[in-house]
């Protein structure tokens, strides 16, 4: 007779019903595994595959939230790349320090983690539960590895729903958390095979541009010289007429005045665009070889900068009815790259009008900070500001990102995230404000620097 315990069940019955629950949950398991291998041949964009992973996590470990964080050498931070749970609108796109907390360990050393009572685990970075209102009980931190071992990323999954995270938990997320880091892997070398191609397309497109340009500055320097010819010949004509009433030449001299007045500028402009382009073809081209140029500093008043940028902007703002303006005011002079900022501010302001209905105002102005030390103070700050439809939420959001995308019809993003390059080489920093119905306003703030020595 089957020796009883105090529940009436005997030993041999409750071996079995373990055993059996063992299964159900190693079934779990292999079921999440598959179904992230089945997404991994049939999901072709990144963000629905790792979506996808975290969310299959979740339902495997029995837990209420996560994030996948993914690591961007040129940033030097994890990134918040995909959040479940209520916390999600807050943590999607933040930037933590690749040092900071659980998460910065467990990227650091490549060793997974569990933590069944995080606030007595002083690694635990608390900030985040503060800001968010979130409270975290417990947690397991897998590492995100690329095939050479490299670390990529975090996956982090938050308070089980029934007791603690077990070593099983730990086992199947590390395997989940491995299928994740092979489709960002995998999307890494797509995304090369593609700009590769992209950049020897690229390569072909300079040329032609560079050829096609030539002409066009030919034939403006060519009628700067037929103009100077046709008014030295009319006013040779009035001389040799000896000021005679002759009101048929006086009506020739005041129908062509205007002209007269507007084609040196006009010239100007066709001659500097045309150069800003050849210029810009020569960096493609550099880039196609492989020659990054550095950015070449000047001490330079923003507001001269600001100005070249605004002129052949000005017919653009006509032709749309926008009321172009610059606010000059005395600025400090701090170190510039030219070029740069003339190519932030341009796109800034191209953006700007076509957003901007008629009547409405584009205004570029700067200042200077208030003293001290960066960002605080110290600096120089370039506000572009129009009285446009504003932008939606999401899209402000991702501006700066590159999932940066653009409202105008065959706009691709790309126009703001030049600007943040350009932000990032002077070690400046750069946010925006915008209402819809009423506009928007970004903010440079570049530092106040000097040449060294």
């Amino acid at each position: 007779m089957y020796a009883m315990k105090f529940d009436g069940q005997p030993p041999q019955l409750d071996e079995i019903e373990r055993l059996r629950a063992a299964l159900a949950e190693r079934q779990r398991q292999i079921d999440a595994v598959h179904r992230i291998s089945q997404a991994l041949c049939t999901k072709t964009r990144l963000g629905d595959l790792l979506r996808e992973t975290l969310q299959v996590s979740l339902d495997t470990v029995g837990a209420n939230a996560g994030s996948i964080y993914r690591y961007y050498p040129e940033k030097q931070k994890l990134v918040f790349d995909y959040v479940i749970g209520e916390a999600a609108p807050l943590l999607t796109g933040r930037e933590i320090d690749p040092n900071t907390g659980i998460v910065g360990e467990v990227f650091q050393t490549g060793v997974p983690r569990i933590v069944d009572e995080v606030e007595k685990d002083q690694k635990h970075d608390r900030n985040v539960d503060r800001q968010t209102g979130y409270v975290t009980r417990n947690m397991v931190t897998v590492p995100l590895k690329a095939a050479a071992g490299e670390p990529i990323g975090v996956m982090q999954v938050l308070n089980k729903a029934h007791g603690l995270f077990s070593k099983q938990d730990l086992e199947v997320l590390s395997i989940l958390g491995q299928q994740a880091a092979t489709a960002i892997e995998s999307h890494r070398l797509h995304e090369e095979a593609r700009l590769a191609e992209v950049v020897k397309r690229m390569g072909d497109i300079s040329h032609d541009i560079k050829n096609m340009i030539t002409p066009v500055l030919t034939c403006a320097q060519t009628l700067e010289a037929l103009f100077q010819e046709m008014y030295s010949e009319l006013d040779a004509l009035v001389q040799r007429r000896g000021g005679r009433n002759d009101e048929v030449l006086a009506e020739v001299t005041q129908a062509v005045s205007f002209l007269r007045s507007f084609y040196p500028e006009a010239i100007e402009m066709l001659c500097d665009g045309a150069n800003d382009v050849q210029e810009r073809v020569r960096e493609i081209a550099d880039c196609v070889k492989g020659i990054v140029a550095e950015p070449k500093f000047d001490l330079v008043d923003a507001n001269v900068v600001i100005e070249r940028a605004l002129k052949p902007l000005a017919l653009v703002a006509e032709r749309h009815g926008v009321n172009l303006q610059h606010a000059r005011g005395p600025v400090s002079p701090t170190l510039i790259d030219q070029k740069q900022l003339y190519n932030a501010i341009y796109n800034l302001v191209n953006n700007a009008i076509p957003e901007t209905p008629a009547g409405g105002s584009v205004t570029v102005r700067a200042y200077d900070g208030p003293p001290g030390a960066f960002p605080e103070g110290g600096y120089v700050m370039i506000e572009v500001t129009d009285t446009g439809r504003g932008m939606p939420e999401d899209v402000r959001a991702r501006l700066f990102t590159e999932n940066a995308v653009s409202t105008k019809p065959g706009g691709t993003g790309l126009g703001t995230r030049i600007v943040k390059n350009v932000v990032d080489a002077h070690q400046g920093q750069i946010r925006v404000t915008s209402e819809l119905g009423k506009g928007t306003t970004f903010f440079i703030k570049l530092p106040l620097r000097a040449p060294s020595g």
